[in-house]
């Protein structure tokens, strides 16, 4: 099967595919690891963020793979391992710029469509179920409101030792919102067909258990 979870930054994405992967056995692949392995060799390279052809030339020349397991996900970037760099908090902001920009969107989803074709996969992003997948077995739109979002990412940030305060991460998380959601390139929506779960209060065990009820229907219905 091919399980396909979008939502707005912090709404637990990266947690529940990676818990799903982990269950079913199956390979995870975080396309925003990619957008910002990109990002992050942008920045290496000082190229302009805002040059259209510049980065999509760079996001079609990179080679951009994701090994290991759920729990211990490495991100390469021709073949050096950029795992930790590509979570400083300026890779996330240039990452959130270039994923606008067509181009740079047509080379990835090229590759994500390429690593995801064999099924067996839990793949999280924001166009995964309408534009990467729109066909895939399970579609999940996770979302939450934007104090428990903000809350998160900022317990995240702490815990990977990036200092700043929780109003200028519920700041950021806001205009990645309104990023995502007003680009024209595959804008951030709920797909058709998509199950929408709000995480919202919920512990990550109660939002497993509920995609796994979706999975385990979804199962029944092909059998």
């Amino acid at each position: 099967m091919i399980i396909a979870i979008d939502g707005p930054a912090g709404a637990g994405k990266s947690t529940l595919a990676r818990a799903l992967a982990r269950r079913l056995g199956y390979l995870y692949i975080n396309t925003g690891a990619m957008y910002r392995a990109v990002a992050w060799k942008a920045l290496q390279e000082g190229l302009s963020l805002e040059d259209e052809a510049q980065m999509g030339a760079l996001a079609a020349d990179s080679l951009i793979e994701l090994k290991g397991a759920p729990d211990d996900l490495r991100v390469m970037i021709d073949g050096r391992d950029v795992t930790s760099e590509i979570s400083l908090p300026e890779v996330g902001k240039a990452a959130s710029i270039i994923s606008t920009i067509s181009t740079v969107r047509r080379a990835l989803v090229a590759r994500q469509r390429e690593m995801g074709a064999m099924g067996g996969v839990v793949m999280e992003g924001r166009d995964i179920g309408s534009k990467v997948f729109p066909g895939a077995s399970v579609k999940i739109f996770l979302d939450a409101s934007s104090g428990d979002r903000s809350r998160r990412r900022h317990r995240q940030d702490t815990r990977s030792g990036v200092s700043g305060s929780l109003a200028s991460t519920k700041a950021e998380i806001e205009e990645r919102d309104r990023r995502d959601s007003t680009r024209l390139d595959s804008p951030l929506i709920k797909s058709e067909g998509a199950h929408y779960l709000d995480s919202s209060g919920l512990s990550i065990d109660e939002v497993v258990a509920l995609a796994l009820d979706l999975v385990v229907e979804a199962q029944s219905g092909r059998s």
